[in-house]
């Protein structure tokens, strides 16, 4: 698959990782494919950093994401096949959203996030 569709768990690793072999390989992941991010990722980046380092940092890192990457808003097709994959699999709001807008984009979900793994719907990866 060339379209990707990043959870939050990958900015987590990027921006706040002490391991620099790990964010080697998450620059080089970020290159390879068409780098696509939901909304909510936006969100969920934006409290994490609104929490760790303030508004200025916050706006600074989703900067950084709305540069890099394609946002697709939440739309009533990602809504329903979200709730759809909610209800089946027992996820968050937030999760099923990405794993909706990686399923209707036919794109693979980069997460290490156990919950993206047991959804058949979609396919995940982690560098």
């Amino acid at each position: 698959m060339n379209k990707a569709v990043y959870d939050t768990r990958f900015f987590v690793e990027f921006f706040y990782t002490i391991d620099e072999e790990l964010r080697e390989r998450l620059k080089k992941e970020k290159a390879r494919r068409e780098r696509i991010i939901s909304t909510v990722v936006i969100h969920e980046v934006y409290r994490l950093a609104l929490m760790r380092e303030g508004r200025e940092t916050a706006k600074h890192k989703v900067a950084i994401l709305k540069q890099g990457f394609e946002v697709v808003p939440v739309d009533d097709q990602i809504a329903q096949v979200s709730a759809e994959l909610r209800q089946k699999y027992r996820l968050s709001m937030g999760d099923s959203m990405i794993a909706a807008t990686a399923e209707v984009l036919g794109a693979v979900c980069v997460s290490d996030d156990p919950h993206f793994a047991q959804i058949k719907e979609i396919k995940t990866e982690w560098i």
